[in-house]
């Protein structure tokens, strides 16, 4: 049986939403050289992530299951619905994508296409969470964003934390006195980028979606996380071998004595 990557995205009710992300997995998909991918949402859209545990377990058993959960950030929905369900079910579960290096370069690929020139300060708006690991996740991602781009970034929450994004665009126009661009961090179109359109900032870019440089990630969250659970196995095996080596020359040594 083929190992699993079940790829978990948080999900939507816009459809668009959805084709984004399955565009993506099916990225993934066609360089995972024999891994199967498999795609789950954790609400408002299917397969469910109970179904598509169950799916990708029945394909490969719970050993051969990596669940890579598709967020920019840590939060509620990686250590609660996605950590709790896995763990039901004996599956490990990846790091979340951000903050990593590689989503500098679709964040930057966003930002041109918007048509945002270089050195123009950014805000970098994520949906926002009452979870300070997503708030500081993010904070991180922009610091990334800002170094490559030699340009200021602040991290900015549509909703649920501070700063606004307009506040942060308000910010950013008065230290620097220029216009100021909205960095979509958010995987897929839907409410929250709807929200984004209808800041202040003098440019917004599109959501990072289905970019070579995410599939990438995917891959190697996937390749760590497999790598680590195998190891983690063959300790085990090699302790239970250990024990049973223990076990049964003892019970030799009993059967030579009693002889």
């Amino acid at each position: 049986m083929s190992q699993v990557l079940l790829a978990v995205a948080h999900g939507s009710r816009d459809p668009a939403a959805q084709q984004c992300v399955l565009s993506l997995t099916s990225r993934v998909a066609r360089s995972a050289d024999g891994v199967t991918v498999r795609t789950a949402f954790v609400q408002n859209a299917q397969p469910s992530l109970a179904d598509g545990l169950d799916d990708a377990a029945t394909h490969a058993g719970a050993d051969g299951v990596v669940v890579v959960p598709l967020l920019l950030s840590g939060g509620y929905h990686l250590s609660s619905d996605i950590a709790g369900a896995a763990r039901a079910a004996g599956v490990p579960v990846a790091r979340p994508l951000g903050p990593h290096a590689r989503l500098v370069r679709a964040l930057s690929d966003r930002l041109r296409e918007a048509g945002v020139p270089g050195q123009v300060p950014v805000v970098l708006a994520a949906a926002g969470s009452s979870d300070p690991r997503a708030l500081a996740d993010t904070r991180r991602q922009a610091a990334l964003l800002a170094a490559h781009r030699h340009a200021p970034v602040v991290a900015a929450f549509a909703t649920a934390a501070h700063p606004t994004v307009d506040e942060a665009v308000s910010f950013l126009a008065d230290v620097t006195g220029q216009p100021v661009a909205v960095a979509a961090y958010l995987l897929a179109p839907g409410l929250f980028h709807d929200r984004l359109w209808l800041s202040t900032g003098t440019w917004v870019s599109g959501p990072i979606g289905d970019h070579p440089a995410v599939a990438e990630l995917i891959l190697d969250r996937f390749g760590e996380t497999a790598g680590a659970a195998g190891a983690a196995r063959s300790l085990r095996v090699a302790g239970t071998g250990r024990w049973m080596a223990d076990w049964t020359g003892g019970a030799r040594g009993d059967r030579r004595q009693s002889a």
